[in-house]
């Protein structure tokens, strides 16, 4: 586990190993940014000139590494792009400010909102992590990221430490032979910043803290083989890691699945040797009203592993399916962070358990099930799972009442043809879009709103039930959208609701970039916490 510290020491008198410094691109050169001053005193002022004669180009996540040859207690300087130089620089001069231009991917336009104080977060997370990524294998590391554009304020504060942090990720469990040949990551991060950002920093690491470990939680469970977390696994840990800082715990087994008539999270799972599950996470802080339905509730897809059932997948398409329980594991991410943020507002997740698998016991194309409520879906295609587990647990989630439904899912390919694997699509109604929009705007994370046009429901027409949960004849016209209709049917129209498809931004499975590891990313968390914070009016009493 990475730990940190905070100080506003002189970078002259810091024992590390390694020093991270920001730096900008320039019409005649790399850019030295802020909390770079005082290394350019000991360089002689030829901080510029070292680094381009290194050949560093200040491009966003462009990293050099120089050793200092004793100039400073710190052996070495790893320089890592931010993009951009700032349009308008401080009293202080070039070396004390810096921006991005680049957009961080989320919101509804298509540059994201850059901070007020002249720099993107998102690109400056982005090279934190990357920075610490790639120094795994390092004790200690002191950065001056935070200093780039001047004294600090919380938010450039939040996006330094939560960057590093989510660049210090290792998923090592089953690694035995090879372990050696797998670095760890950086045992330490001490964040240089100023006296006048000090009493901010501390809070600002803590919260980032929280939010990593959330992330890391994802990432885990996502990158765990699916034979070692089968549903009631999943039950078991969402149990003990929920109930750990306070949140309400509820699991149902099989039998109460049947007495509860869920049957599309049944219907899913009676191919499976393993039982599926429906957990009930509730976080109600100290003094809210005992009556009264959550603020927000989350509702994630929780397919521990999906072949596609009877509608089998081809082999190459199964090689990652183990990321499908994604959703469910961001809204138990989610639910924790929020429960060790105190945050003062009434949430609930759901968290619909199943594995999708063939065997002679499975639901066929052609069978009908009869979902919680009542209402009846043929099943076309047994690879379109998701929604049906999703469409159980909607259903429950609405008789509670809730002021905004919000669910998570790996639902559709179509998603990925859409919108590629790092931007994940949201759909919904009743203002749903809009706050989830601005929640990862907020966070930094890519999302695109999408239209859920009226045309394309006719589609999910069944000519034998209520409901069909793919086009019929294999169509495969606007399949994002079409999944998003489907589950609207489960969602009372009196309920704001919005559906974010995750199918790519779930899973990387190219080379690590930024703040993100190979395979599960833990996307979507810090939208989601963002969102909670948002409904409960931005309110944070102390992290617990």
């Amino acid at each position: 586990m990475t730990v940190t510290a905070v100080t506003t020491s002189s970078v002259l008198d810091l024992d590390a190993d390694v020093l991270v410094i920001g730096v900008a691109t320039g019409k005649d050169g790399p850019i030295p940014l802020g909390g770079t001053e005082e290394l350019d005193t000991a360089l002689g002022g030829r901080l510029a000139t070292v680094l381009a004669d290194l050949g560093a180009t200040g491009k966003a996540g462009d990293l050099v590494r120089f050793a200092t040859l004793g100039t400073l207690r710190i052996p070495t300087v790893l320089a890592v792009g931010v993009g951009a130089p700032p349009s308008q620089l401080p009293a202080t001069g070039p070396s004390s400010a810096g921006t991005s231009a680049a957009g961080a991917g989320s919101g509804a336009g298509a540059d994201a909102a850059t901070a007020d104080d002249g720099i993107d977060h998102e690109t400056l997370r982005r090279a934190a992590g990357a920075a610490v990524r790639a120094l795994a294998g390092t004790t200690r590391v002191a950065t001056t990221l935070a200093l780039v554009a001047g004294s600090p304020g919380p938010a450039r504060l939040r996006a330094v430490a939560e960057g590093s942090l989510l660049g210090a990720y290792a998923f090592r469990e089953f690694r035995t032979t090879s372990a050696d040949d797998h670095r760890l990551p950086v045992s330490e991060i001490i964040f240089v910043v100023d006296g006048a950002s000090r009493a901010a920093a501390d809070d600002a690491v803590r919260r980032a803290g929280v939010v990593a470990d959330s992330v890391a939680l994802v990432r885990d469970l996502v990158n765990t083989p699916p034979g070692h977390l089968p549903p009631a696994a999943f039950a078991e840990i969402a149990a003990r890691r929920a109930g750990e800082v306070g949140v309400t715990v509820d699991v149902l087994d099989e039998q109460a699945l049947a007495d509860g008539e869920f049957g599309g999270i049944l219907g899913v799972g009676q191919g499976s040797a393993n039982t599926p599950r429906l957990v009930r996470l509730e976080w109600r802080p100290a003094g809210s009203p005992a009556a009264g339905g959550p603020a927000l509730t989350l509702v994630g897809k929780g397919i521990t592993f999906d072949s596609g059932g009877l509608s089998l997948k081809p082999a190459a398409a199964m090689e990652w399916m183990k990321t499908d329980m994604a959703g469910a594991a961001s809204v138990l991410a989610t639910l924790v962070a929020a429960a060790r943020l105190n945050l003062p507002v009434h949430l609930a997740g759901w968290l619909p358990l199943a594995e999708n698998m063939p065997s002679g016991g499975a639901i066929r194309p052609g069978d009908v099930l009869t979902l919680r409520g009542g209402t009846r879906v043929e099943v076309l295609n047994t690879d379109a799972e998701g929604r049906l587990v999703l469409g159980d647990a909607l259903a429950r989630a609405a008789e509670d009442s809730p002021a905004l439904i919000v669910d998570v899912a790996t639902l559709t390919g179509a998603q990925i043809v859409a919108l590629g694997q790092r931007t994940a699509g949201v759909m919904g109604r009743g203002g749903a879009v809009d706050q989830v929009v601005d929640a990862a705007r907020g966070s930094g994370e890519a999302v695109w709103p999408m239209p859920l046009p009226p045309e394309l429901r006719k589609v999910l027409d069944s000519t034998v039930a209520d409901l069909a949960n793919v086009a019929g004849g294999g169509g495969r016209e606007g399949g994002m959208l079409v999944g998003a209709h489907f589950l609207s049917t489960f969602v009372p129209e009196d309920i704001p609701w919005a559906h974010i498809d995750i199918a790519g931004p779930s899973w990387n499975g190219g080379e690590p970039y930024g703040h993100t590891p190979r395979g599960g990313t833990g996307a979507i968390v810090r939208t989601l916490l963002q969102l909670a914070e948002n409904v409960a009016g931005n309110q944070r009493p102390e992290v617990r």
